[in-house]
C-alpha cells in the first residue's frame, strides 16, 4: 500500500466479508488509484521489488525485513472496493487471484498462510502492503479467504510464514493453487529459493523519498532497477536449508 514516490494504498485496514471501505481520516492516507475497471481482465506482474525502510502509521512503527518471519493472529480480506487498484509495489490487485497484504514482507514473495481452525494451508503472493488493524497479521485477497474456508466469515486465526521472494511477471495462481493442503503445512511452489538467514536483496540500487501525512511516514522507500533482478534471482540464499524444506 505504500507504493512509488507517495502514499497510496491499495488495501489498508484490512476489511471483512462485507469488504467495507477504510478511513482516510483515521490513517491519514487515500485509496490508490484504480487503473482497471470491473470487468476488465487484471494484468499479473509489472511490479518492482521492495522492502522498504520503517515507517509509522497512527503511531505504530512498521519495520520492513526480508528474515524469516514467523507469526500467529487474525487474517481478514479485503475484495472489491480494492478490486483494479495499484498494490503497494506497483502490481494490480485482484480479488480472483491468490495475493495478501503484508505490512513488512518483502514484495513480491511468497507466504504460507495455514487456519489454525481447518488445518488447509495454502501459499499466497504478497504484493501489497497491511492491515494495520490492530490484531490482524495479514489481509487476503477473496479469492485466498475463500481456499482457506474462512471467506464467509470475515476473519479467522492463522499462521503466517515467509517462504521466500517471488517472480516479478507473469501469473503464479495456477501453481499457488496446487499447494493448497489439508492437515500439513503448503509445500512452497515450484523453483521457488526458500527464505534462510540470509537476505535475498542486495544493496539499494535507488532510494527516492514519499511525503508525509499526520498519521503516516514513510522513510526513503527503496526501488530496485529492474535491470537487476535475474541477478537476484540467480545468487545463492544461503546455507542450512534442504531443497524443497522451509525453516519451519
Amino acid at each position: 500500500m505504500l507504493g512509488g514516490v507517495s502514499v497510496l494504498l491499495a488495501n489498508c485496514a484490512g476489511t471483512t466479508s462485507k469488504s467495507r471501505g477504510f478511513s482516510p481520516s483515521k490513517y491519514g492516507v487515500s485509496a490508490s488509484a484504480r487503473v482497471v475497471e470491473p470487468g476488465q481482465p487484471v494484468p499479473k506482474g509489472g511490479g518492482t521489488y521492495r522492502v522498504g525502510r520503517p515507517y509509522v502509521i497512527a503511531g505504530r512503527t512498521y519495520v520492513p525485513s526480508d528474515r524469516p518471519h514467523r507469526s500467529e493472529g487474525v487474517a481478514s480480506w479485503y475484495g472489491d472496493d480494492f478490486h483494479g487498484r495499484l498494490t503497494a509495489n506497483g502490481e494490480v490487485y485482484d480479488m480472483h487471484a491468490i495475493s495478501a497484504a503484508h505490512p513488512t514482507m518483502p514484495m513480491p514473495s511468497y507466504a504460507r498462510v495455514t487456519n489454525l481452525k481447518s488445518g488447509r494451508s495454502l501459499i499466497v503472493r504478497v504484493n501489497d502492503r497491511g492491515p494495520y488493524h490492530h490484531d490482524r497479521v495479514i489481509d487476503l485477497s477473496s479469492k485466498a479467504a475463500e481456499l482457506l474456508q474462512f471467506r464467509g466469515h470475515g476473519i479467522s486465526r492463522v499462521r503466517v510464514e515467509y517462504v521466500g521472494p517471488a517472480p516479478l511477471e507473469g501469473s503464479d495462481d495456477r501453481r499457488l493453487l496446487a499447494t493448497v493442503t489439508d492437515g500439513r503445512p503448503a509445500p512452497a511452489p515450484s523453483q521457488v529459493r526458500i527464505a534462510a538467514a540470509k537476505p535475498f536483496v542486495p544493496e539499494v540500487q535507488e532510494r527516492v523519498s514519499v511525503r508525509r501525512t499526520s498519521t503516516i511516514t514513510e522513510v526513503e522507500e527503496e526501488k530496485f532497477n529492474p535491470r537487476d533482478i535475474r541477478a537476484i534471482l540467480d545468487r545463492p540464499y544461503g546455507t542450512g536449508v534442504s531443497a524443497g524444506r522451509g525453516l519451519y
